[in-house]
């Protein structure tokens, strides 16, 4: 696969014919996935009352390659997610053409805010005052538009699971939901969640996404703008659309079975 496939394109039939025969085969996989997630995010949003246009597909292309991205770009997806930023960021540079909205899902360091700030516009995973603190300062120094955050609401820890997990517990929600409003170049855009894997709600996901759920209308009472809820993925999407998630993290049923991380 030689041909530069990472500059401005409209996408559609003049998009694929300029692919060549192993990019296309590639380009049609995805393009059934994506048919076939699209599909079950539409009954999804039918069977809970909600228009289609209530939830945003973000697909999540770690350890896939950067041409992976820009034919999800061709396809028409716009919002995409990385977790580690010594992958994203070359990636994101790669595709810096493209029309794709970049996501960080990941557990953050603060030796890598200065890097991920610079393509990432949304972070869903501060879980700590420190960091707040630093994706503003790095914000602030480059001189980028407003960075979009969310708390990462680690659920299992409301019942003392999950001790070294990513998140924050339910009861420091608020606090930290403050701290982001209040930051420079900072926007509390709402709240995210992966299922526990420990405590009552593990392997529940449809009563884990409803305590989420608790969680965001308290956020957005003191935050009415606020109004993002992540969660769901190619597992269990539908019971998050059910709780009302606007925004689900899809991976596996678009791009296929993981390689391990190097």
């Amino acid at each position: 696969m030689t041909n530069d496939i990472y500059g401005p394109f409209p996408g559609g039939a003049d998009f694929a014919a300029a692919l060549t025969e192993g990019q296309r085969a590639r380009y049609e996989e995805l393009g059934t996935n994506l048919d076939v997630v699209e599909r079950r995010i539409a009954d999804a949003c039918a069977a809970a009352g909600r228009e289609r246009s209530e939830v945003t597909l973000i697909v999540v292309t770690k350890t896939y390659p950067a041409e992976d991205s820009a034919l999800l770009a061709g396809l028409g997806v716009t919002d995409v997610a990385e977790n580690r930023d010594q992958d994203a960021a070359p990636k994101a540079e790669q595709c810096r053409n493209l029309p794709l909205d970049w996501h960080f899902v990941g557990q953050l360091q603060t030796n890598k805010v200065r890097s991920v700030v610079r393509y990432a516009n949304h972070v869903h995973s501060v879980d700590r005052l420190r960091l707040v603190e630093s994706l503003s300062a790095a914000v602030l120094k480059t001189g980028r538009p407003e960075l979009g955050c969310l708390v990462q609401v680690a659920l299992d820890k409301e019942h003392d699971e999950g001790a070294h997990r990513a998140g924050v517990a339910p009861a420091d929600v608020a606090e930290l939901a403050d701290a982001i409003a209040g930051a420079p170049g900072l926007r509390l855009d709402g709240v995210m969640t992966v299922a526990p894997l420990a405590g009552p709600l593990a392997g529940d996901p449809a009563r884990a996404f409803d305590r989420l759920a608790e969680i965001a209308t308290a956020v957005r009472t003191a935050h009415p703008a606020a109004t993002m809820v992540s969660a769901g993925m190619s597992g269990d999407l539908e019971q998050a659309i059910a709780a009302g998630a606007t925004h689900v993290r899809v991976g596996t049923a678009v791009l296929g079975v993981r390689s391990p991380l190097r």
